[in-house]
């Protein structure tokens, strides 16, 4: 479609940080902290609650699992519990303990399914919510402790946490952010993790288009009805700044097929700077009207991913500075994208 004015640029294809890592669940595995005295210093009983979660539990820590507990799901939380796994019957008491690769593989075979059930076969592969585990840590291994707990959490792009509020089986699993939030930039140029708009960003996050209910809109449908709303809602976020004169041009995500039969109804509007060569340009700055009243939204804003002492996705170990497992080439444990997101843009 277009407007008066306008042509219809080509669709700008956003990879994540790892290009071609795509996988239909992202997983992303964790090794529990036992913290008995340990460098951490932390207590026996204030890791039980990462052990002894249930499916339906949520869990929150603070910098690595050495603190979880059991919280509300409508409140903050790092991770869903969608069930158990027991590893007995495979890896016997003389198996040696999994390295990160491994690891990746026992999370997809024990607990893609798992979470998938949990959810009632309700996952959107390209929403929010990616499938991980927490594993034991190689003490409790060497002890003979074979069980994981699968779950569920919400990622950034490259795959680090960000809060999760509300219990995953009944949110809308849409990849959509608060408005004002910016997302980064990778090395390779691609949309990174939400950062400070100051800094240099790939998209800035104006508002959200409920698609609504119903079929399945065709790909044109959704195409017309965001462009017509983003513009709207643009004007408004930016008090009506002249977006052409700064480079800079209204973007939107659309939603597939099977998003939408997770329940996946909603998708950005965003403003980016005009691509060039077919990528992604970098800017700084927000577009927002500095006379709009503040943006209050339901929940605190996902505009920062979770701090922990690892990377997301790296064992996390207290009882000793090393860990067996060799660090992948992209210094995170899996691959951990999601399939490329589609944007559409209007350009002048």
């Amino acid at each position: 479609m277009s407007r008066p004015g306008h042509t219809r640029d080509t669709r700008v294809v956003m990879l994540g940080a790892l290009a071609g890592a795509f996988i239909l669940l992202m997983l992303s595995a964790f090794t529990t902290v036992l913290g008995t005295g340990g460098p951490l210093g932390h207590s026996r009983s204030a890791v039980n609650a990462a052990y002894e979660a249930n499916a339906g539990d949520c869990l929150n820590w603070s910098k690595d699992l050495s603190d979880a507990q059991k919280v509300d799901c409508g409140k903050q939380h790092k991770f869903e519990v969608s069930g158990l796994a027991d590893l007995s019957a495979t890896y016997p008491a003389s198996a040696p303990f999994p390295d990160g690769t491994l690891w990746q593989k026992i999370s997809q075979d024990h607990c893609a399914q798992t979470s998938l059930t949990y959810l009632s076969n309700k996952f959107d592969p390209f929403g929010k919510y990616s499938v991980g585990s927490l594993n034991p840590d190689e003490k409790r291994w060497v002890a003979g402790d074979r069980s994981i707990r699968c779950g569920l959490q919400v990622s950034a792009p490259s795959g680090a946490l960000l809060p999760s509020f509300g219990s995953a089986k009944n949110v809308d699993q849409s990849d959509v952010f608060d408005p004002a939030v910016c997302l980064g930039v990778t090395p390779e140029g691609n949309v990174g993790d939400p950062v400070d708009c100051a800094q240099a960003h790939t998209f800035e996050i104006v508002g959200i288009v409920d698609l609504g209910n119903g079929e399945f809109p065709a790909p044109e449908k959704q195409e017309a009805t965001m462009a017509e709303q983003c513009a709207k809602i643009t004007a408004e976020y930016t008090g009506g700044a002249d977006l052409r004169a700064k480079n800079l041009l209204v973007s939107w995500d659309t939603r597939k097929q099977e998003s939408w039969a997770a329940g996946s109804h909603k998708a950005n509007c965003k403003v980016g700077a005009v691509p060039a060569d077919g990528k992604l340009v970098p800017w700084t700055g927000s577009v927002r009207n500095p006379n709009a009243p503040p943006i209050t939204p339901s929940n605190p804003p996902q505009t920062t991913t979770v701090q922990q002492s690892e990377a997301t996705g790296a064992p996390l170990h207290s009882e000793s500075a090393s860990s067996t497992a060799p660090p992948s080439s992209s210094g995170l444990q899996v691959p951990t994208l999601r399939p490329p997101t589609t944007t559409s843009s209007e350009t002048p």
